[in-house]
């Protein structure tokens, strides 16, 4: 972990009503897989999914933002139940944008994950924002934190009990499974 200090980390995602997250080199290790037909493949880790599904049982939406479409992230969104899923979006900073007003939201309720060029417009606006150790050199010197997983590889578990932590909650979020 790097950068913002625990403190400051607590106070802004006290506030956090959303977690948005990048799919190809966050979701996913970055690589894009064509079958036959010509389809996207997607490899999604199973512990970034109970992530997920632990931020919104303690009450944040989650959402993806994505530059591609792909059947294989809608199923995805659809299984986990994500709150909303916005795709083929070439200009982030302007799919963000539609995205608060859409939500009636502002940015500093909003904690972002991305590892590209492309995701500076989101990260740069957010109140907390996140890279994958993999991530390109230029976000990841611009980002709250730098993640110690690589994007596909439980990156997201990791934010998700960081801002959990940070919270309060992944004490209660987890207690289900511990007996508890």
């Amino acid at each position: 972990m790097s950068g913002l200090p625990d403190d400051e980390l607590g106070r802004r995602a006290a506030r956090l009503e959303w977690l948005l997250l990048d799919v190809d080199g966050v979701l996913t290790d970055g690589r894009l897989v064509y079958d036959g037909d010509g389809e996207r493949l997607k490899e999604f880790h199973v512990r970034d999914g109970l992530a997920i599904e632990l931020a919104r049982r303690t009450g944040l939406k989650v959402g993806f933002l994505s530059g591609r479409t792909s059947l294989a992230l809608a199923r995805r969104a659809r299984d986990l139940g994500v709150d909303a899923l916005i795709t083929d979006c070439a200009d982030k900073g302007r799919a963000f944008a539609g995205f608060l007003a859409e939500q009636g939201t502002t940015a500093d309720r909003v904690a972002y994950a991305g590892d590209e060029l492309l995701d500076l417009p989101v990260l740069r606006r957010c109140a907390l924002s996140f890279a994958p150790a993999d991530a390109v050199v230029e976000v990841r010197a611009r980002v709250d934190r730098v993640l110690a997983a690589g994007g596909g590889d439980g990156a997201v578990r990791e934010l998700v009990e960081i801002l959990l932590r940070a919270r309060g909650a992944w004490d209660g979020a987890v207690a289900p499974f511990l007996g508890g």
